[in-house]
């Protein structure tokens, strides 16, 4: 936790902005998305200048987080223990608006709710996660979601995988399938497939998970693929992309995966599939041609829609990667951002830090850190800066990551939510 101790304090230093109210008052700033981005910055604008009108719009009262998701499947946790709800929010000032954001206006400022009432900002804050890109992979709908779960939006989804993986046969096999970048979490499958592995290898020995792979190389590889020979020898197959990994088509009825060179039949069948920017950015028009939010790296806002700032994994940020710590990390840089050029100041150049942690088993984790700052229109990493886990890990390293985890979940969700 001291790396994230140490990101508070550069945040602190390198990018909070003086008071900005004027004598004519405040200024209003509407966040679309209740996520680890959206929260985060309605709670620090708040922070930071408490005399902001700051609503947050997000149709769903309560929360549930995608990160440590995956051990639901794995019944390390319960559905209930990734469940989180506004109150925290509530008490910083923040206005919540329990509605839906139906279209955003950038040239008259105003974001029309689900009931047709429009509220003006002077700044909007647009932080919607991903939708899925339904006609992207033949075969595969949101009908078909229902035999073949994602499980990439955590509730629902999760419980059915959960539920499918326990009424399996011993012996069955089970078949993930990992999209092409950019996606939301990039080492998410991997710890997906490490954490049913756990599950299988404990209550269904005699099955096995074929990791079907759009890529040939993904995040943290050497550490997870160690740790597949060590925890769970001849249970996990990864058939990366230059072996006909990448699926081609899907056949809910049959729990078919076709690939490249062949098809695979799954007794449980689990389909990641492309995405893109959460729907409201394409309406909004700060998303591009490839369904993502182009941004500069200083204040995140949109380089299609000016007064429209983009968080998180609906973003494009250069080098950094899609995850909870990147949308907290680049929420409090936004939020002091805004209250700079609210008071007509010129935010200054941020250092941001992401830190993602992955399951392999109960105790076993692994880690990626990076730095990155803006350089040339976009985040870049810092050299130097960061890394990876040890690939021999001594004195219970693999432990204690396990439990740096489970500590970085308590605390993120505590600061954005409790």
């Amino acid at each position: 936790m001291s790396t994230r101790r140490h990101f508070l304090k550069l945040t602190a230093a390198a990018s909070l902005a003086p008071s900005v109210v004027s004598a004519q008052g405040a200024g209003r700033v509407v966040v679309i998305g209740g996520g680890f981005g959206g929260a985060t910055a309605a709670r620090t604008l708040k922070a930071l200048e408490p005399k902001l009108a700051v609503t947050l719009i997000e149709p769903n009262p309560v929360y549930t987080s995608c990160p440590f998701s995956n051990s639901v499947l794995a019944d390390l946790r319960q559905i209930s223990q990734q469940e989180f709800r506004y109150n925290g929010v509530k008490r910083a000032g923040v206005t919540v608006a329990e509605t839906s954001a139906t279209a955003v206006d950038a040239d008259a400022k105003t974001v029309t709710l689900a009931d047709g009432s429009k509220l003006q900002y002077d700044r909007l804050v647009m932080s919607p996660g991903i939708d899925f890109n339904w006609s992207a992979l033949p075969g595969y709908d949101e009908a078909a979601a229902q035999k073949m779960p994602h499980a990439w939006k955590a509730g629902p989804q999760t419980t059915l995988l959960r539920n499918q993986l326990q009424a399996m046969d011993d012996g069955g096999l089970v078949v993930m399938s990992v999209p092409a970048n950019p996606y939301r979490c990039p080492p998410g499958p991997y710890e997906r497939a490490s954490l049913i592995a756990y599950w299988l290898k404990i209550w269904k020995p005699k099955s096995k998970l074929l990791l079907l792979d759009a890529k040939d190389t993904f995040s943290k590889q050497r550490l997870f693929q160690n740790g597949w020979a060590e925890l769970y020898p001849g249970l996990i197959e990864w058939v990366p992309l230059s072996k006909g990994g990448k699926v081609t088509s899907v056949d809910p009825a049959t729990l078919t995966f076709t690939a490249e060179f062949g098809s695979h039949k799954a007794a449980v069948g689990n389909v990641i599939p492309p995405q893109r920017a959460g729907a409201i950015a394409g309406q909004a028009g700060v998303a591009d041609r490839t369904g993502w939010c182009p941004v500069e790296p200083v204040a995140f806002e949109s380089t299609l829609r000016p007064g429209i700032h983009v968080l998180g994994d609906a973003a494009i940020m250069g080098g950094m990667p899609k995850s909870a710590f990147a949308a907290n990390a680049q929420a409090k840089v936004c939020a002091a951002a805004i209250v700079a050029l609210l008071a007509g100041a010129k935010p200054q150049d941020p250092i941001l830090i992401n830190t993602c942690y992955s399951l392999l088993a109960a105790d076993y984790g692994i880690s990626v850190a990076g730095v990155y700052r803006p350089d040339k229109g976009q985040l870049t990493d810092v050299p130097g800066a960061g890394g990876v886990s040890a690939l021999e890990a001594v004195g219970g390293l693999r432990g204690q990551e396990a439990l740096y985890a489970a500590s970085w979940f308590r605390t993120i969700t505590a600061e954005t939510f409790g």
